[in-house]
């Protein structure tokens, strides 16, 4: 729409709308423009010559960041159906001057900065009053006493009286597209705009409805803008407003004849104020400015989907992508394999548009192996016709599609509904840059590596499996492991990776997303290359204060992403820490991380015979000052350290027995201190009864010795605290130890025969969590081993010896008496059913020396 003096007209669009990008492309044809403003960052006019450049295809982002802050950035998103990109197309290919008029982002910037900064220091200011106000007396009782005096007068207050019909206090919906939606009888505004414009094709008078609806909907938020989307955000909104309203007037007083302005719709209004240039000058002025720098990013549609949390994402990428092929090519896209007759028929463009959409989703079913015939197509064709005709539209659109697609094709089911939202309706699709575009040092490497390794970014989700014998995939474990120490996580380990650590295999979940970009700028300042970035990074991590678990997991990763110096470094920096700290947990703690590098360094052809020595050092002063440091623990403190212990003791395992003398002094000295735990009594129980399994597993304890610790800490006079304490260490969530030896499995029969009413009503829901930990096999297994094996004694061996009747006096079991057993058959005989011989009965009832061995025979 053209001003009073026709030399600026206004082309208000929804970005990303493929209608108003025909649209668009129609009216600028037509109007033949000498000057186009374009809604954008002014920093990105430097990248304008690279349009012209095949290597740049959308999706793609204007990224503009700060150069002392990287992540402080801002993405203008371009999509080949966004009306901005077919301007800057079209101006590029007619060789007109072309501008971006938005509010330049070194001043929006610089204002965000200043915004953060104050409010940071009002909450330090809020926290520094709180502070003062709790150490001093008298401002905290004139606090309380406010406060009571408050509550007093809201207590005192009359009632009010309910009003009626009060009206709220905001009435109107949060889209203002809604608004003219619910006007139109339409759900939301997301429907009546793809049905009014994006799905109607082209029309140079659509800018001046769309100005006229966009005139009411101001009209109405401009009474109270500050409450509708907060303060912050209408003085944002005014700064750019006015800043472009600026920009005009410079294309004015340029001498432009016919100015073309494509911005957000949302704005034509406002530009079309009779606003001052003396108002917009004193409303711009003293503008912070921050050094900024404007590069070319990949993007990609499900970054572009509303759905992502983009403010002007739009719902649908992949289907307002099939709507511009439609409008370009007047027909379906070609690779849908939709061909004219071979009578020439003219075929409409609205009907190619829904079988091409149509043949779109069977071709993905049928790749996922899903049912889809061509009588599916015919027919959810028509449904989808028929729908839009009860519904008084020319041609079927995306709700109408999809609810043909649920009925006819998915028969209701959701899955195939799913897939299609994700693979087509927003699509997985990457765009791609050219490789002269502005980069730091940093972002080149890792594109050079990503193209030496063969791995290309894609925006699709991939499973990457990794086999470290091989040259090339060890190469790519490093690459990966190296970004993921610059918080670049391209890749993320899958979860089998953890199980497959040990092996020659390693799985990574890829994808690539466009932040990723802004992470790469973060990370530049720590190097020019990714092995000397992550190098820096990690060394800077780690500080004089930092604990020995860190340096140990700092080790691990370094020789994850093959950084054998850092490794080294690392490797001195924990042996000296060590020699000086006494503290036990962070000793044991350091162990896991260190034995893995150390078990696993030769599949990643690493050296670690240094490290060797290093974790004997730490196994010798942890076992050292174990037994000290388990004393006088609560309870959470002893569950605490029982994990740490634990944790350790599997890495010693992993240690092996390589080393000689040394690796055998470490062993032994570890044993000692569990031995020292087990048999004493100053430690907790819990770590008493887990020093005593660990020491069971390790053969380093008889049988009778562990039935000896049962009889001492299972006694009638211990604690029952102290007793299932002790009994939840011993089994360690493990029911293998009751399932197969029978002394230990006696001596817990003998504990609870003996325990009395009273002791058993205490230790049972103790003794009870224990269990509850066993697996629901194990637990089974143990009530069928309970019902099916009574337990009397134990023997001279500590064996559990099976009887079917009570001990005798003395304790000794009664020998197998089979007179006992013949006078049973009889009534197992009734109750199983059995047809027993008469000669078995009656030698039962009869003959008491009757052989029951050949009677079975």
């Amino acid at each position: 729409m053209a001003t009073s003096a026709d030399s600026i007209h206004f082309f208000g669009i929804r970005h990303h709308g493929p209608g108003c990008a025909r649209s668009l492309l129609q009216a600028l044809g037509a109007l033949q423009p000498d000057c186009i403003l374009v809604e954008g960052p002014p920093e990105g006019e430097a990248l304008l010559p690279m349009l012209q450049s095949p290597d740049l295809r959308p999706p793609v982002a204007m990224l503009v960041y700060m150069q002392d802050e990287p992540s402080h950035a801002a993405f203008y998103p371009f999509a080949e159906f966004s009306p901005e990109w077919q301007a800057l197309q079209w101006a590029g290919r007619n060789q007109v001057p072309v501008r971006f008029f938005d509010l330049p982002q070194t001043h929006a910037m610089a204002l965000e900065a200043a915004r953060r900064a104050a409010l940071k220091q009002a909450l330090a200011e809020q926290e520094d009053d709180a502070a003062e106000a709790l150490e001093d007396p008298d401002a905290a009782e004139e606090t309380g006493a406010a406060a009571d005096n408050a509550l007093a007068v809201v207590d005192d207050a009359p009632e009010l009286e309910p009003v009626a019909e009060a009206e709220p206090v905001n009435p109107m919906p949060g889209d203002p597209l809604d608004w003219l939606a619910l006007a139109a009888g339409f759900e939301d505004g997301e429907t009546w705009w793809n049905r009014m414009v994006e799905e109607r094709g082209d029309s140079e008078a659509l800018f001046e409805g769309i100005n006229e609806a966009m005139t009411a909907v101001r009209a109405e938020v401009d009474k109270d803008e500050q409450h509708w989307r907060g303060e912050d955000y209408a003085r944002r909104e005014a700064l750019r407003e006015a800043w472009m309203r600026q920009c005009m007037r410079e294309a004015l007083k340029a001498g432009y004849q016919r100015i073309a302005v494509v911005c957000g719709a949302w704005h034509v209004p406002a530009l079309q104020k009779n606003v001052t240039a003396k108002a917009d000058a004193v409303l711009l002025k003293g503008f912070p400015k921050a050094k900024v720098q404007a590069t070319w990013a990949p993007w990609t549609y499900r970054n572009l989907a509303s759905s992502s949390g983009y403010g002007a994402g739009v719902t649908s990428p992949g289907w307002y992508e099939h709507l511009w092929q439609c409008f370009e090519k007047n027909q379906a896209p070609a690779q849908d394999g939709i061909a004219q007759q071979a009578t020439k028929t003219i075929v409409p463009a609205a009907t190619l548009r829904t079988a091409g959409w149509l043949t779109r989703v069977a071709h993905l079913l049928r790749a996922k192996d899903l049912d889809c015939s061509s009588a599916h197509i015919i027919e959810a064709t028509r449904l989808a016709e028929g729908l839009a005709a009860l519904r008084g539209q020319p041609t079927p659109g995306l709700v109408e599609l999809n609810e043909a697609i649920a009925t006819v094709i998915c028969m209701g089911e959701s899955a195939p509904l799913k897939l299609i939202e994700r693979e087509l309706i927003v699509g997985d699709v990457l765009g791609s840059v050219p490789a002269d575009v502005p980069q730091v040092p940093l972002q080149r490497d890792i594109e050079q590596q990503q193209k030496s390794l063969r791995m290309k970014p894609e925006a699709a989700s991939k499973l990457l499996a990794l086999d470290l014998r091989k040259d090339n995939d060890l190469a790519r474990s490093h690459f990966l492991h190296r970004l993921r120490l610059l918080g670049i996580d391209w890749g993320v380990p899958s979860q089998d990776a953890q199980r497959n650590r040990g092996t020659f295999r390693e799985s990574w979940q890829l994808q690539w997303e466009p932040e990723l970009a802004v992470r790469i700028i973060e990370a530049s300042v720590h190097g020019a290359t990714v092995a000397q970035a992550a190098t820096t990074k990690l060394r800077a991590s780690l500080t004089p204060e930092t604990a020995l678990p860190e340096i140990a997991q700092a080790i691990d990763d370094a020789l994850l992403a093959n950084l054998p110096a850092l490794v080294q470094a690392l490797i001195h920096t924990l042996a000296e820490r060590a020699a000086t700290t006494g503290d036990v947990a962070q000793l044991l703690q350091a162990l896991p991380p260190l034995a893995n590098v150390y078990r696993y360094g030769s599949v990643r052809q690493t050296d670690t015979a240094l490290l060797a020595t290093v974790i004997d050092s730490l196994v010798l002063r942890a076992a050292i000052g174990l037994p000290v440091a388990c004393m006088a623990m609560d309870e959470d403190a002893a569950a605490a350290m029982k994990t740490k212990v634990l944790a350790a003791h599997d890495a010693l395992r992993l240690r092996g027995g390589e080393g000689g003398a040394d690796a055998d002094e470490t062993r032994q000295a570890w044993r000692a201190a569990l031995k020292s735990l087990a048999m004493g009594d100053a430690a907790a129980a819990l770590l008493r009864g887990m020093a005593c399994r660990l020491l069971l597993d390790e053969h380093l304890l008889e049988s009778a010795e562990v039935v000896q610790q049962f009889n001492r800490n299972l006694s009638l006079g211990a604690a029952p605290m102290d007793v299932a304490a002790w009994l939840d260490g011993f089994l360690n969530q493990q029911a293998l130890v009751l399932l197969h030896d029978e002394a230990i499995w006696g001596a817990i029969d003998a504990w609870l025969s003996d325990l009395g009413e009273l002791q058993f009503a205490q230790i049972l829901p103790l003794v009870r969590r224990s269990f509850a930990n066993f697996s629901k096999h194990d637990r089974q297994s143990l009530g069928d081993k309970a019902k099916r094996t009574p337990v009397g004694g134990l023997g001279g061996g500590g064996a559990a010896v099976v009887t079917l009747r009570p001990a005798g006096a003395a304790g000794e079991p009664q020998p197998w008496d089979e007179q006992r057993a013949l006078l049973a058959l009889p009534v197992l005989g009734q109750l199983l059913g059995l047809n027993l011989p008469p000669a078995l009965v009656d030698a039962a009832q009869d003959a008491p020396d009757f052989n029951v061995s050949a009677a079975r025979a």
